[in-house]
């Protein structure tokens, strides 16, 4: 479910995570009523409060994606897939204007696509090329613990094509919350 933020026309889905002693379960955040990032904070811990690892991975507009970490309900970690987030919308702003250090450069982390010659003669490209206009915030190592390494992650933000849906659905397919975000996400 999608949806809409007070105060603006951006749409949002938020998937919280959470790992804890009988493995990940996923619930849909409501951050309509949030006003700061102590309060997401508080909101995702509320989810379980028990939990060793809990995420939440937060899709704005078909454009952007946050995520962010608490381990043990404690130290919360953040990324954002493009600094611009927060100077377009109320909710990019809320989740990542504290941030002050950016990720690695994309350009130092997705190597362009080298083209292949088919058996026609013809140049294919295997992999869309990196979006240029790119600029990743925060944390990109929050989830290399899990497998999912900072340049997997600048990459997978980084395709050109790819939307927050598809780097959330891929980002969890890896660390083994894919089917329980799934079954959220279809609710």
């Amino acid at each position: 479910m999608r949806r809409e933020l007070l105060g603006g026309p951006v749409s949002y889905f938020a998937a919280a995570v959470v790992r804890g002693s009988d493995g990940w379960s996923a619930a849909e955040l409501d951050l309509g009523g949030v006003a700061d990032i102590d309060e997401v904070g508080e909101l995702l811990r509320e989810v379980d409060p028990d939990a060793e690892l809990s995420l939440l991975f937060v899709e704005s507009d078909d454009a952007y994606l946050a995520v962010l970490r608490l381990d043990e309900g404690e130290d919360l970690r953040i990324f954002g897939s493009d600094s611009v987030f927060a100077e377009e919308s109320r909710l990019g702003a809320l989740l990542l204007g504290d941030i002050k250090a950016p990720a690695l450069e994309i350009d130092d982390v997705v190597e362009p696509a080298t083209p292949e010659v088919s058996t026609s003669g013809t140049e294919e490209n295997e992999q869309p090329a990196a979006d240029p206009d790119a600029d990743p915030i925060g944390d990109a190592d929050l989830i290399a613990d899990l497998g999912v390494s900072a340049h997997r992650l600048l990459a997978l933000c980084a395709r050109e094509g790819n939307l927050p849906a598809d780097v959330t659905a891929e980002v969890c397919q890896l660390i083994g919350c894919g089917d329980v975000v799934e079954e959220l996400r279809e609710a």
